[in-house]
């Protein structure tokens, strides 16, 4: 709320509601006026005055006594100042939410609000434990199991433990017709707009920790990904982003009741990081981020047939849902036989003699292989493909087919999220599992 100006301060009088008066008083804007903004502390952005004096509005100010001058070096300095002590008292705030936060969750087990997770409801759970917050009316809410959901959720883990597939057993789900988190709870989940279980939906419920019993907070945080830093304006739109796990608050005790063990629970996560595949032999994908499917400019994925590397397209589809009626055909090339071709069609690469003398001559000269159904062509990489980027790389949670294991650790991608092979160096070792 604005900080009222001292008597010594005069403004336009018709910028003031003469009928209806505050404690404090509020300055209003009249119609197509003289714009008008007051306020103390928190209003106080040195830099950004300027711009407000440039579209007209007068900047009034307790601490200024009045109209702020930009002409005047004792307003300046005062503005910096203001500004710096502005800056401090955010990142004040912010520790104490944070620490408040970590404390009720890790300490006090408490909601902290937010969606439940897909097989909880929220129920009430008496007035809020604050007196000041209770006396507003606010309430305590908990988690509580549902009944329809849950028995999805033990499924999910169950078929894991066996060894299943995220893609497979969100095949199944869809064959079974469940109904996906975001169809099942759709009024808080408006704008969740698949109706279909995908490998990340499965990969999700597999990495929560919440369905353990206990409550979880500060797993992911919003990244405005700001141009410049601090300028929201700049801002390309917020994302939601994982943190790692050494900063997620979990609560040692159960504060609910739990869908899997704890046992069950790191059982799970284990499976994900399988770095070989069941015969022992080492997988090797040399042009790895290298292919560009011609028809829909995703980056290809390693894909391992007949006992030898090949690459493979599928435009953004999943085996976690059939593929649709009319769908362009899947793109697929040997590494052997693609090799073969590149040196054929090109003199300049007659001296190269296998994948790794390829993928090292196009690295060095930033070119890429756009691949289809007929002859490959080397060009120039322009920029990134419009591929699908997997986001959550910071989890150990399986989405999708595909394992790479290279100095950052393991992570598994579908043909869609080829971005990830993309991130792979030569002679990364990625295995593939169907």
């Amino acid at each position: 709320m604005p900080i009222p100006l001292p008597l010594s301060a005069t403004a336009p009088p018709d910028v003031f509601d003469a009928w209806q008066r505050s404690d404090p008083p509020v300055p209003r804007i009249r119609g197509r006026g003289r714009p008008l903004a007051a306020g103390g502390l928190r209003f106080a952005f040195y830099g950004r005055i300027s711009q407000l004096k440039a579209f007209g509005v007068e900047v009034w100010m307790p601490e200024a006594e009045g109209l702020v001058d930009l002409e005047s070096a004792d307003h300046r300095a005062l503005l910096m100042m203001l500004g710096h002590q502005s800056q401090r008292e955010v990142l004040r705030t912010r520790f104490r939410v944070r620490a408040a936060m970590t404390a009720q969750v890790r300490e006090q087990g408490r909601h902290p609000g937010g969606r439940p997770p897909y097989g909880y409801r929220l129920v009430d759970a008496g007035p809020h434990p604050s007196t000041v917050q209770a006396s507003w009316g606010r309430r305590q809410h908990r988690l509580v199991v549902d009944p329809v959901a849950a028995e999805h959720v033990r499924w999910i883990f169950a078929r894991r433990l066996e060894g299943w597939s995220t893609a497979g057993i969100a095949r199944v789900l869809n064959e079974r017709r469940v109904p996906s988190p975001g169809v099942y709870d759709h009024v808080r989940n408006p704008h969740r707009e698949g109706t279909v279980w995908t490998l990340r939906t499965v990969a999700a419920i597999l990495a929560n920790p919440r369905y353990t019993g206990r409550q979880v907070w500060n797993r992911q945080f919003t990244d405005h990904r700001e141009a410049v830093p601090g300028d929201r304006r700049s801002s390309l739109g917020p994302v939601r982003v994982w943190n790692p796990r050494a900063d997620w608050v979990i609560c040692p005790d159960r504060t609910h009741s739990a869908l899997v063990s704890d046992e069950d629970f790191t059982t799970v996560q284990e499976i994900t990081a399988r770095a070989v595949p069941e015969d022992g032999q080492q997988r090797r994908y040399a042009l790895t981020g290298l292919l560009i499917c011609v028809v829909c400019g995703r980056r290809m994925s390693g894909h391992w047939v007949n006992g030898r590397a090949g690459y493979r397209c599928r435009h953004g589809h999943t085996s976690a849902q059939p593929t649709p009626e009319g769908a362009p055909r899947w793109v697929y090339r040997s590494e052997a036989r693609l090799v073969e071709d590149l040196i054929a069609a090109n003199p300049e690469l007659a001296d190269l003699v296998d994948a790794g003398d390829v993928a090292a001559y196009l690295r060095a000269r930033d070119m890429v292989v756009v691949c289809g159904h007929d002859n490959p062509v080397i060009e120039e990489a322009a920029g990134e493909p419009e591929d699908h980027p997997v986001t959550d790389a910071e989890q150990p949670a399986s989405i999708g087919n595909a394992k790479i294991k290279s100095p950052s650790g393991e992570r598994e991608t579908s043909g869609a999220a080829s971005t990830v092979s993309g991130r792979a160096e030569a002679g990364d070792a990625i295995t593939v599992s169907e």
